[in-house]
């Protein structure tokens, strides 16, 4: 007797997506990202297949108020070239976070997840916020804590 492997697909998936929120404060950076990328990719659910985009919606708050350890807001830098010569561009984290807080949370989660078309659509369901306030009450998000992130 053979027995075959289930693979689910998009059609035998509940396509159903959940929304969740999140507060980052005096959360730590890397943590945060790691528990995010987990929900935005679907490995927290039993029918999760990873060539499959199966996960849900993630809403960061309080960007501006994430921690980093060490000190890395003076020697973590992000680099970008716009292409032409002597278009090398480097910031500083302290720089990055004073001026667009949201981009540190997103650059840090979009490291986290595949880097190809399966990632990009993942990256459109994470919705980054410097303040408190969010324009998603109409999906009724539910409050996501992780306390393992809070710490040190």
């Amino acid at each position: 007797m053979r027995f075959k492997t289930y693979t689910p697909t998009t059609e035998t998936l509940d396509a159903e997506r959940k929304w969740y929120v999140v507060d980052a404060t005096d959360m730590i950076l890397g943590r945060l990202a790691a528990r995010v990328a987990h929900i935005l990719r679907g490995k927290h659910k039993a029918n999760f297949a990873p060539h499959i985009d199966c996960g849900d919606y993630v809403i960061v708050l309080n960007a501006d108020k994430v921690r980093v350890t060490g000190d890395r807001m003076d020697t973590k830098y992000y680099y970008r070239h716009s292409g032409f010569p002597g278009g090398f561009r480097q910031v500083s984290l302290r720089n990055m976070m004073a001026k667009h807080s949201d981009r540190v949370v997103e650059t840090a989660v979009r490291g986290m997840l595949p880097h190809n078309r399966l990632g990009r659509q993942m990256f459109k369901k994470l919705k980054v916020y410097a303040g408190g306030a969010h324009p998603h009450a109409a999906q009724k998000p539910e409050v996501l804590d992780f306390p393992e992130a809070k710490k040190s």
